[in-house]
Parts: C-alpha cells; sequence; structure tokens
C-alpha cells in the first residue's frame, strides 16, 4: 500500500469515528445532537418531493403504510428536541395523502391500499392532535377529523359474516390476503379507538375498543389462559378463523399493549392495566437473552425480516414509549430495556459511508452491514423513547389539544356505523382460496421456528 492509499484509508477511518453516534443520556444537547444524525440519516430516503416522485411517499422499495409510520417518527423526532427542520414536509406529506375524501383512501393507493395499510396513516394523524402538531389551515383536514375519518371507515368494515366480527387484512377482493383476518388490522382500529375515547371523551370510542379486544381475544388472537398474553397474526375465515397463525410481531403487540395502557388512563379501570401488564410480560421475548436488546424475533435469528418487517422495532418502540406515560406502573421496567436496547443501537450505529448509519441486529458487534428506512426508524424511535417524560403527555380536548374534529368524518357517524355486509362472487372466492393457500405456505415457512 502506497503513502497516499494509506492516507486515505487513515482520513475514512478517522472520519468514521467522528462522525459515529454517541449519546449522553444526561445531556440534552449530546441527546439533540445523536438524534439528528438519526433523523438525518431516515430523512434520506425520502423522495417525494422529487421530480416525478410522490409528495409523502419514500424511496423504493418502502411501501405507502411504512410512509404513513415514518412520518410518526419524525413527529415523534420534533416533539422530544424541538428541531422544526423537517415539519414542513412532514405536514405537507400528510395532507397530500389524505384522498379525495380525506380519510387516507388516495387514489394512488387504490387497488393495493389495506386495513392495516389506512390504520397506520389514522395513528399518525391521530399522534399529530395529541402532540398540537401546526395545525392545517381552514379549508384543509384537521389531524383530528383525519383520524375520525380513518377510524369511521374501518369501523364501517367491521365483519360479523366471518368469525363472528373483526376486520379484513385487505379492503378489496383482488388482493392477496382479503380471506385473512389480522390482528395488526384489528389493532389500529383498537388504538385508535382507545385514543379517540381519552381525546374526546365519547363513550362510543371506548366501547369499540372494548368492541375490538372481545373479538381478538375470543378468537384466540390474543391468549388470555394465562398470566402472559402473547399476540398472534390472525386467522383465514375459511376455517372460520381457527386456524391461527401463531408468528408473534413487536409491532401487533405494541399496538395492544398501548391502547390498553390508554383505555386504563382513560378509564381508571385496573382490567385495562393487567391486559398492558400481561401483553408486556410476553413482549420481553423480543429482547435478546443477557443483554435485553431488542430483536424481531420472529425473522431476525433466521435473516429472513423483509422489508417492511424491518421498521416493526419502530413501532414496537413507539408504543411502549406511550404504554410509559399512559401506565406508569410499567414505565420503570420498560425504560430499564430501552436503556439496555440503546447501548446496542448506538454501537450499531457506526456504518455507511457517513459513518453513522444504523444497522438491523443491534446485537452484533458493530454495525452489521443492514440500512434502510427501516434501520433508521427502528433506532431513531427506540432511543427517543426515552425520553417520553420530558415533554407534556398526549393532550386531550380537555387538557389543551386544539386540533377540530367531526364524529362524521369519513362518511358516518361513529354512533351510527353499521356492519358492511361483504358480497363475495364465486369467482373472488376460487381466487382468494388460491392466495389463502400461498399464504399459509408462506406463513409456516416463516414461523418453522416458533411452532417448534
Amino acid at each position: 500500500m502506497n503513502r497516499s492509499s494509506l492516507s486515505f484509508l487513515l482520513l475514512a477511518l478517522v472520519a468514521s469515528v467522528a462522525s459515529a453516534i454517541d449519546i449522553d443520556f444526561t445531556s440534552e444537547s449530546s441527546i439533540n445532537d445523536g438524534l439528528a444524525l438519526v433523523a438525518k440519516g431516515l430523512m434520506d430516503y425520502y423522495n417525494g418531493n422529487n421530480t416525478g416522485e410522490t409528495p409523502g411517499m419514500f424511496s423504493h422499495p418502502y411501501y405507502w403504510w411504512e410512509a404513513g409510520a415514518a412520518w410518526n417518527s419524525m413527529l415523534d423526532y420534533w416533539y422530544y428536541t424541538g428541531d422544526d427542520q423537517y415539519n414542513d414536509l412532514l405536514k405537507s406529506s400528510l395532507l397530500f395523502q389524505v384522498g379525495d375524501n380525506w380519510d387516507y383512501m388516495p387514489q394512488n393507493q387504490t387497488t393495493t391500499e389495506g386495513n392495516d395499510d389506512q390504520g397506520f396513516w389514522g395513528v399518525t394523524v391521530m399522534a399529530a392532535a395529541e402532540k398540537n402538531f401546526s395545525n392545517p389551515l381552514e379549508h384543509e383536514p384537521q389531524w383530528l377529523y383525519l383520524a375520525q375519518a380513518v377510524f369511521n371507515t374501518m369501523a364501517a368494515r367491521w365483519d360479523n359474516q366471518h368469525c363472528g366480527g373483526g376486520l379484513r387484512w385487505q379492503i378489496f377482493t383482488w388482493n392477496n390476503g382479503y380471506n385473512y383476518k389480522n390482528t395488526v388490522s384489528n389493532g389500529c382500529l383498537f388504538n385508535i379507538g382507545a385514543r379517540l375515547a381519552r381525546y374526546t371523551g365519547n363513550a362510543t370510542y371506548a366501547e369499540w375498543a372494548e368492541r375490538v379486544w372481545d373479538w381478538v381475544t375470543s378468537q384466540g388472537f390474543i391468549t388470555t389462559d394465562k398470566d402472559v398474553y402473547q399476540v398472534f397474526d390472525g386467522g383465514f375465515i375459511e376455517d372460520n378463523c381457527t386456524e391461527i397463525v401463531n408468528l408473534e410481531w413487536t409491532y401487533n403487540s405494541g399496538l395492544y399493549m398501548a391502547g390498553a395502557a390508554v383505555m386504563y388512563n382513560h378509564t381508571n379501570d385496573t382490567k385495562w392495566l393487567g391486559r398492558a401488564e400481561r401483553i408486556w410480560k410476553r413482549s420481553k421475548v423480543f429482547f435478546m437473552d443477557n443483554t435485553n436488546i431488542m430483536y424481531e424475533a420472529a425473522c431476525q435469528p433466521s435473516l429472513q425480516c423483509n422489508t417492511d418487517q424491518r421498521c416493526f422495532n419502530a413501532i414496537f418502540s413507539r408504543f411502549l414509549g406511550l404504554t410509559c406515560l399512559m401506565a406508569p406502573p410499567l414505565n420503570a421496567e420498560i425504560q430499564e430495556y430501552l436503556a439496555a436496547t440503546s447501548v446496542g443501537i448506538l454501537q450499531s450505529c457506526t456504518g455507511g459511508s457517513d459513518g453513522h448509519t444504523c444497522g438491523l441486529n443491534w446485537g452484533h458487534d458493530g454495525w452489521d452491514g443492514y440500512y434502510g428506512l427501516g434501520e433508521q426508524m427502528n433506532a431513531l424511535e427506540a432511543l427517543q423513547n426515552r425520553l417520553v417524560w420530558t415533554r407534556p403527555p398526549p393532550l386531550t380536548a380537555d387538557t389543551g389539544a386544539s386540533s377540530v374534529g367531526n364524529g362524521s368524518a369519513g362518511g358516518g357517524s361513529v354512533a351510527d356505523i353499521v356492519t358492511n355486509t361483504i358480497a363475495i362472487e364465486t369467482k373472488d372466492r376460487a381466487g382468494a382460496g388460491i392466495i389463502t393457500a400461498i399464504i399459509i405456505v408462506m406463513f409456516l415457512v416463516s414461523a418453522w421456528w416458533m411452532i417448534v
């Protein structure tokens, strides 16, 4: 190696070390500086404002639903750090994607959108209302209105014809998974409903939260026969949802844990605290033995996490933070696990040409070579949810929230929602049967370790 090559290598190593993320959680400036690097890495994947691209969307291969979840991460980033440099993009993106009916059913997603996809955008605007994020102009849809519109349109799809209730994974008959009722779609409805109940004081939202909880537990999607509650993935309508796909994902547990915690905060009914506690007890399976570092147990050990699954830890971390706020008895232990996870994150976010790109496996010694939108979201949310007590808790209409809503948003009052009868043509049944068979095989292959 000649002298110039050696000098270049040394400079590269020095630059990498200098730009690595090192956060002292006792120093506000250190926290903000470190989180700014992770947030910048996340926004490096945003290209929606480029010529020919769609505002609000992140670069390929990231789907629409993940964009909605990513904007929630950036909303939280602003809230905990005060850094508003991305707020204009955040606001314009949330508004661009609302669709003609202001319900997050935009034309660019008409053929592919699922209930969970719509739900995660609803979760984000619900958080915008709770955090008093800059309100849209008067002629534009407001954050609370949008959350109500998502809730109402989802609740109108509640299907009593199959499995005794619940939401299907997909909205449209032609999409893979239309005959599958999954826990995450129903979890979004539950989570938004609980938060709307707390925000507005409208008892009907709380009734819907009870309905969703009762249904998922009656189906065995959430087990309630032991001291720990496992949250499984879902079931197919062909067998009346009796053959449960027993994959456990972090974001599913997070949705229900935080929703139960919100219901506890809203009602002061200890049954909800108990439910949140029991989900949290099982959620410890998502932290590595000995180190307590978070990971996606259903796919990371086999190196099979797909693009979507590589951001689930971000959503889980966000809901761990919300659980801390809404159910303080769980705060100390959850924060211990987040603190242990932070150690893994900081030594992981040392990769890439910038020297602070975050990886997927935080238990790996250094950066593991993985990178992407999901990896940045995961790191950002896990780190910033250690700060939940540094800012006011989610606001309500009675505690200073300013967003204006409408109970009829999305085309119908929440109090008057009726079951949406879904007619399935013979050709749809045949096609769905083939799709179902394919999905079953995929699930079983990816879940073999958990079944064993």
